[in-house]
């Protein structure tokens, strides 16, 4: 034994003092027998007694890296020091000078540490740094525990978490292994001030006393007072919160305020979390109201291995539904209930659902419910339906399905003009490999849809006042009255659409581009029209069954010229497509549920088919011309020009068919030759990009359609302005020119506060009707955000929508709370 400790005595260096009292032994028989009593005491690792690398510990408030631990035996502390002094008659050892002690996953720095062998006590002082396994860092200047850290008290002591939360205390008195007392505490999850560490953070909460019951995991404050730069805005005799460790805890959240209206009154939500299970929670959310009761929510989520879900529920039992005479809530019980979920059956497929089921279709509007709620629970949003679903998506590496079931419900209350589609189903692929040298792929669409009721739309003033939409036309082949649109029709639509393409690129020895394309699509269709009165102005009724075929062939050339100059290269490239097909067939003659849209502008010019969806289908032979433009600078920046006709070559032209809502026509691809479209886009660096869009009167060169749209940004501000100028398109509905401006922008007033803003100014009535002014501050503990939103809301029947007024307010702090409250009021009319 005696040569074994020898060879662990040889590591020490001539700076290391051991000193013994009590014996009267040479020098180096002391060294081994103190060494050899501490070992004996089976607490320290006689291994590790070696001196620091540094000659004193200076103290750093921000934490150093941290160093890899020495490997420790077991119940054993491994102690590196310059100085140990071993006191026999005491059984006490101490270590003095840049002393590291590590023991159970926990490590101590100090000046000084002494160790008590008969009171199991550890005893430090001078800038002490604690590290313990969870990360947590603990400076103080005298700390006394005992030797597993279970019980004791820490003079003068700062705490820093691994969640960047802080405290401090002038004395913290530790018990059980689980209490922690802090006397004259403060708690912030704010970081110090880089160049002043000892001013105030930007919030602090004081107490006289906080308790931190590490096996509940809960903080509690006694006497405490809410800090903002040091001064005291709130005071709060007693309150608690789960420690920054916890992510979920049962408990009551910030209570939020709900202005109310008229109907409703005032009211006060209490919120209730209950973390359930691991995989599960709810959250019960109670509303009292002043004139109405009280209105029970209640939200329960569950996460499972391959996904999750949730269920909300709402109830009222109202005190004086009378407040909706005349209205649909104008009954005792009114409710709700909500379900969403997705799961996944595998890394491609997934699955799921939203529903939705109401008492009456204006309670959540009544009682300003979620659904009218941005994500930071603001009303910007006011939606007049609500979707119930039932999905099935699949996405492979070039393959897309996705098949689904809808139901909308109608917050109007015009619930039979809703369609119910059952369902509607998607399949795209692309194959892998060349056919005849080029690129294949084929798609199919399966739609099945009912609605109970016609929904008409009246475009003039006429037809809104005097009913002329439901008037049977004695002429059965006026089938468009001027005066209205059939935005829905009622009865029942199936069809079925497969589409196959394929099309190869050409490089001749000149550089001109050929591009051969061709395609085959087919469309079998059933619709089911009711005799409801004006209906048969606009659609044939009873059955109808057609098979619709469109083969399509076509080439697209395009000849780029390259100019290089030391400024850039600019690439100059016109552009010609030929399609030949049929006419369309049933044109007018089918319902149109999904290709109601048709805008024609210099993105879809080159489209082989510009009906935006299924149920029309471009027929006759075609022409695209144009020509494209691309400078790029070689300082950065770029311009791109595009400019081009279209021309109806042979056959039907399907956009100057009349349809039950007139897609196509005013488009400017319902003539011979089509209106001039035009684009042009620059960018000259990061910081800013301008664009234009344009369509032209072919004839009188007449502005149908412009939009311009410029962005900046830069480091502190950002803004953004789009123009927009619209031609009267009196066939669907717009009866004057439309033209306004839409503002947005955003400045960074400060290191965190930014000030946004926006607005839409209607030129041709010039006023604003719609606007956003806003200003927050956002840092890494604190969220402060206020803004003022006016948007529309719809009601049932007839009535204008009514434009709202919102003031939204929200307050966060980090590990503690977040609070948002809001008032409204609406106006009627525009």
């Amino acid at each position: 034994m005696t040569s074994v400790r020898r060879g662990l005595v040889s590591r020490l260096t001539r700076r290391t003092v051991v000193r013994a009292k009590g014996f009267g032994l040479p020098a180096r028989k002391v060294l081994i027998a103190v060494i050899a009593a501490a070992s004996l005491a089976g607490l320290i690792d006689v291994a590790a007694v070696t001196p620091a690398g540094a000659q004193s510990f200076t103290y750093n408030p921000l934490p150093p890296r941290p160093k890899p631990a020495p490997v420790a035996h077991d119940n054993q502390m491994l102690v590196q020091a310059t100085e140990v002094d071993y006191d026999y008659n005491n059984s006490r050892v101490s270590a003095v000078g840049n002393v590291q002690l590590f023991y159970n996953g926990t490590s101590v720095e100090a000046d000084k540490v002494i160790y008590d062998q008969k009171t199991k006590r550890l005893h430090a002082e001078g800038n002490i740094r604690m590290t313990d396994a969870d990360g947590k860092i603990t400076y103080a200047e005298i700390m006394d525990l005992s030797d597993d850290y279970r019980d004791g008290f820490v003079d003068s002591l700062r705490a820093d978490t691994a969640d960047q939360t802080r405290m401090a205390a002038t004395r913290a008195d530790r018990s059980s292994g689980n209490y922690t007392v802090f006397e004259n505490g403060v708690y912030t999850a704010c970081a110090p001030c880089k160049d002043d560490p000892k001013k105030p953070p930007l919030w602090q909460v004081k107490g006289a006393r906080i308790i931190h019951d590490q096996q509940e995991k809960m903080l509690y404050f006694e006497t405490a007072q809410l800090e903002f730069f040091g001064v005291p805005l709130a005071y709060m005799p007693y309150f608690s919160t789960p420690d920054p460790t916890v992510k979920r805890k049962s408990g009551f959240l910030m209570p939020g305020y709900f202005p109310g209206t008229t109907n409703t009154g005032f009211g006060v939500e209490a919120p209730y979390y209950w973390a359930i299970a691991p995989d599960m929670d709810a959250t019960f959310t109670p509303r009292f109201m002043t004139r109405q009761g009280v209105l029970l929510q209640g939200e329960f989520r569950q996460r499972l291995i391959d996904g999750s879900y949730q269920i909300r529920a709402y109830g009222i039992d109202q005190l004086d539904p009378g407040a909706f005479a005349g209205q649909p809530g104008d009954r005792q019980f009114r409710g709700a209930i909500d379900t969403k979920g997705q799961f996944a059956l595998n890394d491609k497929w997934v699955w799921g659902w939203d529903g939705v089921l109401m008492s009456d279709y204006y309670f959540f509007s009544d009682y300003r419910l979620y659904q009218y709620r941005d994500p930071l629970g603001s009303f910007l949003l006011l939606p007049t339906e609500a979707l119930s679903q039932l999905y099935l998506t699949g996405v492979g590496n070039r393959s897309f399905f996705d098949a689904r079931t809808m139901y909308w419900l109608s917050y109007s209350g015009n619930q039979g003009q809703v369609p119910v589609v059952y369902p509607v189903i998607d399949y795209s692929n692309v194959l892998n490999y060349p056919v005849f040298g080029g690129e294949f792929s084929y798609q199919t669409n399966f739609v099945n849809l009912s609605r109970d009721d016609a929904k008409f739309d009246p475009i003039t003033t006429l037809a809104n006042t005097a009913g002329l939409c439901t008037t049977v036309s004695a002429d059965p082949l006026a089938r468009t009255p001027s005066q209205c649109l059939l935005r829905g029709f009622p009865g029942t639509y199936t069809r079925l659409t497969a589409e196959a393409q394929w099309r190869k690129s050409y490089t001749d020895p000149i550089g001109e581009i050929w591009t051969p394309f061709a395609s085959v699509r087919a469309d079998a269709i059933n619709s089911s029209v009711s005799n409801q009165p004006g209906v048969s102005n606009f659609l044939p009724v009873g059955d109808t069954q057609a098979l619709r075929l469109m083969p399509t062939v076509g080439l697209e050339y395009r000849y780029p010229f390259i100019d290089v100059q030391p400024w850039g290269s600019t690439t100059v490239e016109p552009i010609a497509q030929i399609i030949i097909r049929p006419n369309e067939t049933y044109a007018g003659k089918l319902p149109n549920e999904d290709a109601q849209s048709m805008v024609f502008d210099a993105s879809n010019l080159f489209s082989v088919d510009k009906f935006s969806g299924y149920d029309r289908v471009e027929g006759g032979g075609r022409a695209n011309v144009g020509v494209q433009a691309t400078t790029q600078f070689d300082k950065g920046g770029a311009v791109k020009a595009l400019f081009g006709q279209s021309y109806q070559l042979f056959g039907l032209n399907s956009f100057a068919v009349k349809d039950e809502i007139n897609t196509g026509l005013d488009s400017g691809l319902d003539k011979p030759q089509s209106d001039y479209v035009a684009s042009l886009s620059y960018s000259p660096n990061r910081t800013y990009t301008f664009s234009v869009r344009s369509r032209m009167d072919e004839q009188t060169w007449n502005i149908q359609r412009f939009e311009a749209e410029g962005r900046a940004n830069f480091d502190r501000w950002s803004v953004s302005m789009i123009y927009g100028n619209y031609a009267a398109q009196p066939e669907l509905g717009y009866l004057t020119r439309r033209e306004g401006i839409l503002t947005s922008g955003s400045v960074k007033v400060a290191a965190n506060w930014v000030v946004t803003g926006a607005a839409r100014w209607d030129l041709e009535a010039n006023k604003i009707n719609q606007y956003v002014v806003g200003a927050g501050y956002v840092d890494d503990c604190f969220v402060l955000a206020a803004n003022y939103v006016t948007s529309y809301s719809y009601s049932a029947g007839t009535t204008p929508p009514v434009l709202s007024h919102a003031f939204m307010f929200q307050i966060g702090l980090r590990t503690l709370a977040t609070s948002t409250g809001s008032s409204s009021s609406g106006l009627s009319g525009y």
